[in-house]
């Protein structure tokens, strides 16, 4: 009944089939990679992110060298603004709206400068490509509590002079002219003395899984009903086939009994002998019963 998928259309059609579920178990696995890698940072986001802030010698290898379970942890820093080196960051949304942000190097007691994430500027009006105001940091010395936030790559696209493209770490230290540890930045929170106006600080993280889970399932399930749909057609080709004779091993048992066994060969009953007499009127007799 199935011999017809042998052939080499129907096996050109189970090969794409496998094809085409082979890709959705592909993004359904992403998909799924995807939510462990959220899920990892949630759970770094829910460990740093409240905790007790550490001071800076605690927390220095951080900047050195990044390691994700450091992201969102709070560091100590007092050191003095080196607002002449001021950038402002371009093409940072928030919440749906287009902005800034402010990176300033804070220079510690110790002589180790560090990129300082003052928060975020909406675009302004005055002036394209710049915010209207841009709130001055502290003056002399202060005292920051920064979250720390791993260093941007560098993105194939210029910036005008006073700005960067993204938080490039490398790309800052080449305007500074100083070293700047560029493993790792600082998110702020607070600043001691605080500003009278400062950019409008970072949200918390968001918490949400997000539907990748949900994408995932849909994906598998995609790649389980390409065999279902192949499955189904096949079933349709089979009973067309029958329909039309062209299957020959569903022809009816009953034929193949009556085309299987032998006819019986009729044969001329044999005749007494009689006299002459006799005889004739047989002969008529048997030839009007048709022998």
């Amino acid at each position: 009944m199935y011999k017809f998928l042998l052939s080499s259309r129907w096996l050109g059609w189970f090969a794409l089939v496998c094809a085409l579920a082979a890709i959705c178990a592909f993004l359904g696995t992403w998909q799924l990679e995807r939510r462990d890698a959220i899920k990892e940072d949630i759970g770094w986001v829910e460990t740093n992110y409240s905790a007790d802030p550490v001071p800076f010698a605690e927390a220095a290898r951080y900047f050195e060298e990044f390691d994700p379970s450091a992201e969102w942890l709070p560091v100590e820093m007092t050191g003095v603004y080196d607002t002449a080196n001021q950038r402002i960051v371009r093409n940072r949304p928030l919440n749906g709206r287009p902005g800034y942000e402010v990176l300033v190097p804070l220079k510690l007691e110790d002589g180790t400068a560090v990129a300082i994430n003052r928060g975020w500027l909406a675009i302004g009006n005055n002036e394209a490509g710049w915010p209207d105001e841009i709130p001055a940091a502290p003056e002399g010395e202060v005292t920051v509590t920064a979250r720390i936030k791993p260093a941007e790559p560098a993105l194939l696209r210029g910036a005008p002079a006073g700005q960067l493209a993204s938080i490039d770490l490398a790309e800052y230290e080449s305007q500074l002219g100083y070293p700047l540890e560029q493993a790792a930045y600082a998110l702020m929170d607070t600043e001691d003395p605080a500003p009278e106006t400062r950019p409008q600080a970072a949200p918390k993280p968001s918490l949400d899984e997000g539907p990748h889970l949900s994408y995932a399932l849909q994906w598998y399930a995609f790649g389980l009903l390409f065999f279902v749909g192949l499955g189904y057609a096949a079933r349709q080709e089979a009973w067309n086939r029958i329909e039309s004779g062209e299957d020959e091993e569903w022809e009816d048992d009953d034929d193949e009994l009556h085309s299987a066994a032998p006819v019986p060969r009729r044969t001329r009953p044999v005749r007494k002998r009689r006299g002459p007499t006799g005889e004739e009127e047989e002969d008529a007799l048997l030839d009007s019963q048709g022998f």
